[in-house]
């Protein structure tokens, strides 16, 4: 054993303050527009500055992309790494109107923390780029947007049932709402008609849908997004009413979409939105139309999540009175009420089938309805729904032939009409609250909506509002900001006093970012060449659907009105998981489990944060802080700090700290911090070991350790006589050994259900050969038809079934 004296003590506190003044003196992260080095834009998923300051969870992220972006500087590129605020929003108005202070003085202070916070911990962001969404250069830019899209008729407004948050007053989307509870308050949601705005995002469903496959994203995230835009192709029937004697005027049809036109012989009632209009249309001829309208009353309070849940019990009321005539059979079959059905999918109608539909079967078990098998599964009583493909049975002239076949015969044979249909729904961006963006719109009760000249943004949110709700926007209490001089006739008019949804703010920051200070154009022609699409994403899972999906939207909309050349906006997507607490619930104020961030860069020092992060765990999954843990990573700070009291210049390379470092790089490159620290470890221990260590290999050692512990790497090397950052310093160059065997993972519609090991360098025609001959594969694609193959090379092939 070797006794050492401490030349240096690692007074974190003094010695990371020092390095981040002369980081923040030198701007030596500041990125160059047209740089002659390759670019990297590395983005992450800004924060909402809430009054709670930064939690170690967000921390976690923001450390990965700080490690990968510090590495890629030291390896030639010039980066783009910046940081903003999502400004806007819900909480911070709600906050606003519990103390009596204006949001935007509470959205100064909170951003002011965040700042502070993320400087603490030494990230190396373009702060010359930020950007915050709620001031007016900012959503002058979004009002901009809104009006793009007017003037291409892809934002409208109508009449919508809405997600109401009587508390709030105001709108919610489908996602705030939570077991029928708003996310923020927890008080009650019903459902509300009102007047609303909406983007047309479903007139660019299949091009959202096909462009998945191409991108570098989690197959759980594309897979989510798939299954929000529910892409379903059937065919529309109608099923006529059955009429009276006495009627002479011809009998109405009920339209049905239906994926399964096979089973068509099997539907033995149909089943209507409780909104569905020929409920009133038949009102004389429905003889318990009193019970209907009590079932539908219950139903308007609901939301749509909770009609939906597949969990819950199936309730109808059946319309007596009236009944249809299935075209297959020409029989007459029931007509039912539930709320299961939704008059936004679809046509607001379905055909039950219940022999071979789960949810069909148990409302058909529920009501005692007919149950009617047309599929044959080699079983003649159906203890349960039989919901694949087979041979036709009592379904007439069809009867022997499959599934596949009988679909487009049978939809010829009743006159249907094959359609292609999209679950995805126009985006509701429509808000009543004051702190958001206002929607650029004068309304005229002879000329109609008209559009906000572009020379008049922005439209700036007024002072004089009362911000307590009131049902509707505060802005219409503003009588300077709500009347104003129509734009065609010259008459009295007012201003749209609804502001926007602050997903659509986040939906196009990533394009500030590269021309923040702009005023004439969103962005410069140049800089978006130069920089766009984004590198790489990071952030949080939970972000899936919404954010990332308007995000893709609106940057196709962008693209089609000519200010971008590319259609998907983020062209690799890494997620991080949560830091859950050390009870192992999830962070919560009100639960009183919240690490700050501050606390443990007090105590420990910010590289220690750092690198703990990093080690607790694959970024992409959930884990639990712990305080005991952390103190593996302040014992390894210490035993590096002592490394250099035993530098020499003459003693001999050791060969393996070349082959660990080496690996580093691979690592980084994979966001797999923790196994990267893992391997620091191993080096220092490996170092520690020595009596003398040479230069090379300490030098070595610090610049790999450098993206991880930028303050104590800084230290030491300084320490080592160098003038110059070590952050000018190149990556170290190692001779890769490629691996001859890699593992190969097989999905069947995203989900894992065998892996391999093969060679690196089978070709693509032989690794399928491989996969489709695996007994594993062979029992999951068992009578199933293929839709679509997605092959990632040495990666994974995705079967959808």
């Amino acid at each position: 054993m070797f006794y050492f004296k401490i030349k240096m003590k690692y007074d974190h506190q003094t010695i990371e303050q020092k390095w981040q003044k002369i980081w923040e003196k030198s701007q030596a992260d500041q990125a160059i527009d047209f740089s002659q080095k390759p670019k990297k834009y590395v983005l992450d998923m800004f924060p909402y500055p809430s009054g709670a300051g930064l939690h170690v969870g967000h921390a976690e992220g923001y450390t990965a992309t700080d490690i990968y972006c510090r590495y890629l500087r030291m390896n030639g590129f010039n980066v783009l790494h910046p940081m903003g605020w999502d400004a806007f929003g819900l909480p911070t108005e709600n906050y606003a109107i519990k103390v009596k202070r204006n949001p935007k003085e509470i959205t100064k202070e909170n951003t002011n923390r965040f700042r502070r916070q993320l400087k603490s911990l030494g990230f190396s962001y373009d702060w010359l780029r930020e950007i915050n969404t709620s001031q007016p250069d900012y959503y002058k830019w979004t009002q901009w947007l809104f009006l793009s899209l007017f003037k291409k008729n892809l934002a409208y407004q109508r009449k919508a049932p809405v997600n109401w948050c009587q508390s709030c007053q105001t709108v919610l989307a489908r996602e705030q709402v939570i077991n029928g509870l708003c996310e923020r308050c927890k008080k009650p949601v019903i459902q509300k008609e009102l007047k609303q705005w909406f983007f047309k995002i479903t007139a660019y469903a299949e091009e959202l849908l096909s462009e998945l496959d191409k991108l570098d994203w989690p197959e759980p995230i594309k897979e989510m997004q798939r299954n929000w835009i529910a892409r379903s192709e059937g065919a529309l029937t109608n099923f006529k009413i059955l009429a009276k004697k006495s009627e002479i005027k011809k009998s109405e049809t009920i339209s049905v979409f239906t994926t399964r036109p096979d089973t068509l012989f099997g539907a033995t009632y149909l089943v209507l939105a409780p909104e569905h209009s020929l409920i009133a249309n038949y009102k004389s001829r429905i003889k318990n139309y009193k019970e209907i309208l009590d079932y539908i009353k219950h139903t308007v309070v609901k939301t749509e999540l909770d009609r939906t849940d597949l969990a819950k019990e199936k309730t109808g009321v059946e319309l007596r009175g009236v009944k249809a005539i299935n075209p297959a059979t020409k029989e007459a079959i029931p007509i039912w009420v539930a709320d299961y059905v939704l008059m936004s999918y679809g046509t607001g109608a379905i055909m039950a089938v219940p022999a071979h539909d789960s949810r069909d079967f148990e409302f058909a078990k529920k009501y005692k309805l007919t149950i009617k098998q047309v599929i044959d599964n080699g079983q003649k009583d159906l203890g349960q729904a039989y919901t694949g493909e087979g041979k036709l049975v009592n379904s007439g002239g069809f009867n022997g032939l499959n599934s596949q076949k009988a679909k487009e015969k049978i939809v010829s044979f009743v006159g249907g009409q094959k359609i292609t249909q999209y679950k995805l729904r126009d985006w509701l961006i429509s808000r009543q609250r004051y702190w958001g963006a206002p929607i650029p719109i004068i309304h005229c009760a002879n000329c109609g909506a008209q559009a906000v000249p572009v020379k008049d943004l922005p439209v700036e949110l007024p002072a004089d509002v009362d911000f307590t709700p009131h049902g509707h926007s505060p802005l219409k209490e503003s009588k300077k900001f709500k009347e104003v001089k129509c734009l065609k006739c010259g008459g009295q008019a007012e201003r749209e006093y609804d502001t926007m949804d602050t997903f659509i703010c986040s939906s196009w920051y990533y394009l500030r970012y590269i021309d923040p200070k702009n005023q004439k154009n969103i962005a410069d022609d140049k800089k978006v060449k130069y920089w766009l699409p984004v590198d790489v994403y990071v952030g949080g899972a939970e972000h899936a659907v919404l954010h990332l999906l308007y995000s893709r939207f609106i940057t196709k909309v962008l693209r089609d009105v000519g200010v971008i050349n590319f259609g998907e906006p983020f062209i690799k997507l890494k997620n991080q998981g949560l830091i859950l607490a050390e009870d192992g619930r999830k962070m919560s104020k009100s639960l009183g489990n919240v690490i700050s961030p501050d606390e443990v860069v007090k105590k420990y020092g910010a590289d220690v944060t750092r690198m703990y992060e990093m080690f607790m765990g694959p970024l992409e999954e959930a884990k639990p802080w712990d305080t005991k843990g952390i103190m593996g990573i302040v014992r390894f700070i210490e035993r590096v700090c002592l490394l250099s009291d035993k530098v020499e210049k003459s003693s001999p390379s050791i060969e393996r700290i070349q082959n660990l470092s080496g690996k580093i790089g691979q690592e980084i490159e994979s966001f797999k911090f923790n196994t990267a620290v893992a391997k620091l470890m191993i080096i220092s221990n490996e170092l520690s070991g020595q009596p003398k260590i040479s230069q090379t290999d300490f030098e070595l050692f610090i610049k790999v350790l450098a993206p991880f512990a930028p303050h104590l790497s800084e230290e030491l090397w300084q320490k080592l006589g160098n003038k110059q950052s070590i952050f000018k310093e190149n990556w170290p160059r190692f001779k890769i050994v490629k691996a001859k065997e890699i593992e190969f993972v097989t999905q069947i519609n995203g989900k894992v259900r065998d892996r391999f090991r093969i060679d690196a360098d089978l070709t693509e025609e032989k690794i399928k050969r491989l996969v489709y001959s695996s007994p594993k594969i062979k029992i999951w694609l068992a009578n199933k038809s293929i839709k679509k193959e997605i092959f990632v090379a040495n990666k994974l092939l995705n079967i959808v079934i």
